[in-house]
């Protein structure tokens, strides 16, 4: 099953894809809070998709897709998680995940503009899978990691390279407004292989493909991140892990390529769904 936040017309609506097309439902109040839904379960996302399901057929041009979890209690990311990307940057494979956060406020859906500050050209890509959590998982083993995760997602993890690399910890590049893309769908993890593993991931700036790799190159897999966040936090229902990007980022090439107003980039990932965002200059 895959589900997406969505409105129209200052509605808000949950819509599901159908074997006829994407069938949505608009003004249904339980169906607002997609955290509210996950915490229930799959049976939550179940109920959900049937509603949506029974629903009226939209054009997708014709709304505006939201991201999928507005204000997750945590979104953690990690830095350097393949091979290839760590050593086009100059460093070695870490040894712990690199992790770093994000905040709700940077957050944009599948077709929103990802924001150019004016402080700054230095905007770049970055397509990743996501892990959502769907049950308090704290102390778990790797084996039992993957029973707290309920669905995948995609991002592109929008840096501002020059913010970034002012401080070893990331947090500025990371968090600018409106450069943290998030969606369309929100896919049921019954619906890919465990973990999401082998599965294609590629980014494309104005059509040209940038990066490409499969999810099986990650060094931290997903049930492994659960397991070793769960050391030290409590993940709870919603949480959102952002599991690292491979190599062909902008900064690395020569010349750096970086995103520009005009710009178009998409984020497609196999089975999961594709992610596309203008870029616009603020």
């Amino acid at each position: 099953m895959r589900l997406a936040r969505i409105s129209k017309n200052q509605q808000l609506g949950i819509a599901t894809r159908t074997s006829d097309g994407v069938r949505a439902v608009f003004g249904r109040a339980e169906l607002d809070d997609f955290q509210a839904l996950i915490a229930q379960g799959s049976d939550g996302l179940h109920k959900a998709g049937e509603i949506a399901a029974a629903g009226e057929l939209i054009n997708i041009d014709n709304v505006n897709f939201l991201p999928p979890l507005p204000c997750p209690s945590k979104i953690i990311c990690l830095g350097l998680n393949y091979a290839d990307h760590a050593a086009e940057g100059g460093f070695e494979p870490p040894k712990f995940p690199t992790l770093f956060g994000r905040f709700a406020s940077s957050l944009v859906g599948h077709g929103a503009p990802i924001v150019l500050p004016k402080v700054s050209s230095q905007l770049d890509y970055e397509g990743e899978l996501v892990a959502v959590i769907g049950k308090q998982a704290r102390h778990v083993t790797k084996d039992q990691a993957l029973e707290h995760v309920i669905a995948y997602s995609v991002f592109n993890d929008g840096s501002i390279r020059d913010y970034q690399m002012r401080t070893p910890q990331w947090t500025a590049g990371k968090n600018f407004d409106n450069t943290g893309a998030f969606g369309p769908w929100l896919v049921t993890a019954n619906e890919l292989p465990p973990g999401a593993t082998g599965l294609m991931l590629e980014t494309r700036l104005n059509r040209q493909i940038v990066q490409r790799a499969s999810t099986s190159n990650m060094i931290f897999d997903v049930a492994t991140t659960v397991s070793l966040l769960s050391e030290f936090l409590t993940l709870v229902a919603g949480d959102v892990l952002v599991m690292g990007t491979p190599s062909g980022v902008g900064a690395a090439r020569t010349p750096p390529l970086f995103m520009k107003a005009g710009d178009v980039c998409e984020v497609e990932i196999e089975g999961v769904g594709l992610l596309r965002n203008p870029i616009v200059a603020e």
